[in-house]
């Protein structure tokens, strides 16, 4: 039996014109991630990311912290959903910068409703593929894991598809995937045990890194 550790990236630029960069304090939390596998001994049979600037960023914080020297295995169905485009199929008027806690919380009220509705099979974002076609593009990395490798994998990706193979494995309704998908935290740690055939859930959006006071003010979700 092997062991999946599925890494949300660390804090990105919500609110920037370019959102796929970690901010700085996002590449702190990467380094402390990699420092704290580091510090518990946890070796990697294999890496695979995402193809984001964020995904690479993150695994590059989390190789300086840790010492790692691992080449990732880059694959496009670990990438996040476009929720500019979510947003845009349900309220096409553009929408005012997030700089207050209102304009924050409307942000994420419009995405709530938008993945709802993409995830139904009831609108269709541009230049997105459809709800089943992303399913399809978490499941394959998992069934890559399974056959191909039977130790610790690392894996780097965004609360989307991090929250996408969880529910897969727990059998959620979309609902609840989205549930999982808005409270899911930068830098977190979820943990799959898995064997030839299955996946099993251990863990979920832990932040064993940043557990003590001197990190309190590190934990985001953007």
């Amino acid at each position: 039996m092997g062991n999946l550790y599925l890494v949300r990236h660390g804090q990105a630029s919500f609110g920037a014109a370019d959102y796929d960069n970690l901010s700085e304090l996002g590449h702190r939390q990467s380094v402390r991630l990699g420092e704290y596998f580091a510090g518990k001994g946890l070796q990697f049979e294999a890496v695979m990311t995402g193809t984001l600037k964020r995904h690479a960023q993150t695994w590059a914080g989390i190789a300086q912290g840790a010492g790692l020297a691992h080449q990732p295995l880059e694959w496009p169905g670990l990438n996040e959903y476009d929720s500019e485009a979510v947003i845009k199929a349900i309220h096409p008027a553009p929408l005012a910068k997030p700089d207050t806690p209102e304009v924050y919380r409307h942000h994420f009220r419009l995405l709530r409703d938008g993945l709802t509705q993409w995830m139904n099979g009831v609108i269709s974002p541009q230049g997105m593929p459809d709800y089943d076609s992303f399913v399809r593009g978490v499941t394959s990395a998992l069934d890559h894991v399974r056959k191909s490798h039977t130790g610790n994998v690392l894996v780097v990706s965004s609360g989307g598809p991090i929250s996408t193979a969880v529910g897969h494995i727990l059998g959620t309704t979309p609902e609840t995937t989205i549930e999982l998908n808005l409270r899911i935290r930068n830098s977190s740690v979820t943990e799959l045990a898995y064997t030839p055939k299955r996946h099993m859930l251990v863990t979920y959006n832990t932040l064993p890194h940043l557990d003590d006071a001197a990190h309190a003010d590190w934990v985001t979700y953007s």
